[in-house]
């Protein structure tokens, strides 16, 4: 199970939001690429970036930051927040992203999204934010009347290869990831699914290794020192 430390972007600097609360800001770096040089450095194999000012406006505002924190690592980079048109996606792969993950539009514009996984195929990921199981949109200020394992499905039926679930209810919160859902939606589909949300002790990476899944974010755990990468990976140096 690959282990993906988070970046949150925001104004250019890396932060985290309380359950996807804009009002609940705390700024851990204002240098996103050191950032994601020292995850590499503490051995991470791959980063989560989210442009968060992307998701709540549809503008990818945060671009040169997150491209440049793909110039600076070795490691692979997945973006997602505001992907919303196929001249982003362009841009983000011609930078050196290896995967762009889109979210709301792979509900509100179908057409978009098989022309993506068309073009990109396994380059391209969707993010799926559930809230009591329900699908939330526009940076989470949103919740559709979609199931989130009915998206799973179609994802699936369109070619989509690794979807990365989170349940709202659970960032942030350090109170666990729901393994429930996550071992539901693992079934549901031959999907890859990345869990996201709560990851907060050794014992849920353990937990999730047990569910088989391919991967799994981590955010919040990590910053306020709950976790340690590299403890938890045994660490690279240099």
């Amino acid at each position: 199970m690959i282990l993906f430390p988070a970046i949150d972007i925001r104004n250019g600097k890396c932060v985290r939001l309380i359950q996807g609360d804009y009002d609940q800001e705390i700024i851990y770096n204002d240098s996103p690429t050191s950032m994601a040089k020292e995850w590499e450095k503490q051995g991470a194999e791959y980063i989560h970036v989210v442009d968060l000012d992307g998701a709540k406006t549809g503008n990818s505002l945060n671009r040169d930051a997150i491209q440049a924190i793909a110039k600076s690592v070795s490691i692979p980079v997945q973006v997602g927040g505001g992907i919303r048109t196929m001249e982003i996606i362009d841009a983000h792969i011609e930078a050196g992203v290896n995967r762009v993950i889109i979210g709301t539009a792979a509900i509100q514009d179908k057409p978009f999204l098989m022309e993506a996984v068309e073009k990109y195929g396994e380059k391209i990921a969707v993010s799926i934010d559930a809230r009591k199981g329900f699908v939330a949109t526009d940076g989470w200020t949103e919740t559709s009347d979609v199931l989130a394992v009915d998206l799973l499905r179609e994802l699936e039926a369109a070619g989509v290869k690794t979807v990365i679930y989170t349940d709202i209810m659970k960032d942030g919160m350090m109170q666990g990831p729901n393994f429930h859902e996550l071992e539901m939606m693992d079934t549901a589909s031959s999907i890859d699914i990345v869990a996201s949300g709560g990851v907060s002790t050794e014992e849920d990476i353990v937990q999730l290794r047990e569910l088989n899944l391919y991967g799994a974010i981590i955010g919040k755990a990590l910053y306020d020192g709950k976790l340690s990468l590299e403890k938890i990976l045994g660490g690279r140096r240099g």
